[in-house]
């Protein structure tokens, strides 16, 4: 746990980029109203991680959910943002499995290159043991004719 009030805020710099991209253009914000809703924001990410904890600790577990902050948000009376919470769910788990099948794909890929470079390694050796054997046999002929 922070050991200061202040460590338990977001980053400035994170709440100015969430401001700005709220507000129209031309609209500017005070030093004080942005430690306003910085304070604010970090006070609802706290109320919202403790009551996700709880719907955890009722299934007697020990790591938070996707579906406990579903539940912590409906807990607060905060069913509006369920609905683009879900949506924005989905999409995180879209983007990841997008992310796993590429990485998936590329291992493949990479699995083939490596078997096709090693047949390729191995039709090189088998062709070098072919032209020494050839080199040999027409050494012996040459020998035998001189013989």
């Amino acid at each position: 746990m922070a050991e200061r009030p202040e460590d338990l805020n977001l980053p400035n710099a994170v709440i100015t980029r969430i401001i700005k991209e709220a507000l129209p253009d031309g609209v500017n914000i005070s030093k004080e109203a942005r430690s306003a809703i910085s304070r604010a924001a970090s006070v609802f990410v706290l109320y919202a991680t403790s009551c996700a904890n709880n719907f955890a600790m009722k299934g007697k577990r020990k790591t938070l959910n996707a579906s406990d902050v579903l539940s912590a948000m409906e807990e607060m009376e905060f069913q509006r943002f369920i609905t683009p919470l879900k949506e924005a769910l989905e999409a995180y788990r879209r983007e990841q499995k997008g992310k796993k099948e590429a990485s998936e794909q590329k291992k493949k890929d990479k699995d083939r290159k490596t078997d096709s470079e090693e047949q390729d390694k191995t039709r090189d050796e088998d062709n070098d043991e072919d032209e020494e054997r050839l080199e040999e046999e027409e050494q012996n002929e040459e020998e035998e004719v001189d013989n």
